[in-house]
């Protein structure tokens, strides 16, 4: 019997840029916010697996597969979601998983489930622009999905229609179902189910975690909550956006979030701000919250970084992430941060800027800090530069990196 869901999702990341461009939204009559917050929080009572079907494609292997499976109705039809779903190759007994939400102009990635595989996850990426992963070059896009749900339209410039023919209720719902999948699945620990997303899957994962709130951890990449005040493209198309401001700002629903979260971006990011970044992750104050910033790291569909890996290892076989800041103070030209941490640390750095402007577009630069270890805890403190207008502190264990509070200076 086929499933019947008459909420949709879908999952996204921006990894293009866009044009700034005056706000589109039409004017539309008064709204009830309400009932439409209502049906996008009753996506989290989604329990059942969807059905799916296995494509049949020579790039497929015994344990990564491409699947088709059955999505929310769209305009009032049945919808199916292309995706990739992947085990791990050596397994003892049921293994953690993730739901991989790609960005703006992305598409499932059997690499990215494939690096997770190799770390012992079982993992799910699916398309959520309403098609598959096979590039046409005389459409310069992927192959349309003949049963796929909607493409994106523009920031949020859906948000008209009704509620569950918005893209990002078909986002939400198609995360949500993928997740009850991976639940499904004799080889996968249901209790041990992550999500992770970059850009546009960041932002939909930072709205997800606040509407869905089973998953053991969450890791969203530059994608944050607060678009509206961005002034940016999303500024410039949210500003007057009521639908967003009031349904779908993932800050509204943060502070729900329990689940561990790994906040990681860069300062040079030119689509989601440090301030608002750092908004988001203190709007999610109740979960145990670590911040990654990485000069220089890019922007893009990223499918690999030693800090998810040991993020989500930590939590899920010690309860915890592997660090936490436990304090962070800026005062007389001084900031200081102090971390309580299972691994040694080797290095710290002071990341700051004497620029204005959105901080995307400020140089930063990193400068002496020093490190050391009292009792169970690692202190560090730096001189700031003079006229620095934001700073913060990285520390590093090997490979990985780990941030601070950001503060910003008036």
């Amino acid at each position: 019997m086929k499933t019947k869901l008459s909420h949709s999702l879908a999952v996204l990341c921006l990894a293009t840029p866009m044009l700034l461009v005056a706000d589109p939204t039409p004017a539309i009559a008064p709204r009830d916010y309400k009932t439409m917050r209502a049906e996008v929080e009753a996506l989290a009572r989604l329990a059942q697996a969807p059905k799916y079907e296995v494509v049949e494609r020579g790039d497929a292997t015994p344990n990564l597969k491409p699947i088709h499976y059955t999505g929310p109705d769209y305009q009032g039809k049945p919808t199916k979601v292309f995706a990739w779903l992947g085990l791990p190759e050596k397994r003892e007994g049921k293994v953690p998983a993730v739901v991989l939400v790609h960005g703006g102009g992305g598409t499932a990635s059997k690499a990215w489930v494939h690096n997770w595989n190799n770390h012992g996850y079982a993992a799910i990426s699916m398309s959520l622009e309403g098609h598959t992963d096979q590039y046409d070059a005389k459409l310069k896009g992927n192959v349309r999905n003949p049963d796929g749900g909607p493409s994106r339209s523009g920031i949020f410039g859906d948000s008209a229609a009704p509620i569950q023919d918005q893209w990002m209720y078909q986002c939400v719902a198609d995360a949500t179902l993928a997740a009850n999948l991976l639940r499904s699945l004799p080889e996968v620990d249901s209790n041990k189910i992550g999500i992770s997303g970059c850009s546009w899957g960041g932002i939909i994962t930072a709205t997800v975690i606040g509407i869905d709130t089973r998953y053991a951890f969450a890791i969203p990449v530059y994608g944050s909550g607060g678009l509206d005040a961005i002034p940016n493209q999303y500024g410039a198309n949210l500003a007057n956006n009521e639908v967003y401001k009031n349904v779908w700002d993932a800050n509204l629903r943060l502070d729900r979030a329990r689940m561990p979260i790994l906040w990681l971006s860069w300062p040079q990011d030119a689509h989601f701000p440090m301030d608002a970044f750092a908004l988001s992750r203190k709007k999610a104050a109740h979960s145990a919250s670590l911040s990654c910033l990485i000069p220089g790291m890019g922007h893009g569909n990223l499918t690999d970084r030693p800090e998810w890996y040991a993020f989500a290892d930590s939590v899920l076989k010690e309860g915890r992430p592997w660090i936490l800041q436990t304090s962070s103070t800026l005062e007389d030209g001084k900031v200081q941060a102090t971390f309580d941490s299972t691994k040694p640390l080797d290095s710290a750095v002071l990341v700051s800027t004497t620029d204005s402007g959105i901080t995307g577009s400020r140089k930063w630069i990193e400068s002496a800090a020093t490190l050391k270890k009292t009792g169970d805890r690692w202190l560090v403190d730096a001189a700031l530069p003079a006229r620095t207008t934001a700073c913060f502190i990285n520390v590093k264990s090997g490979p990985l990196i780990a941030t601070s509070e950001y503060h910003e200076i008036k």
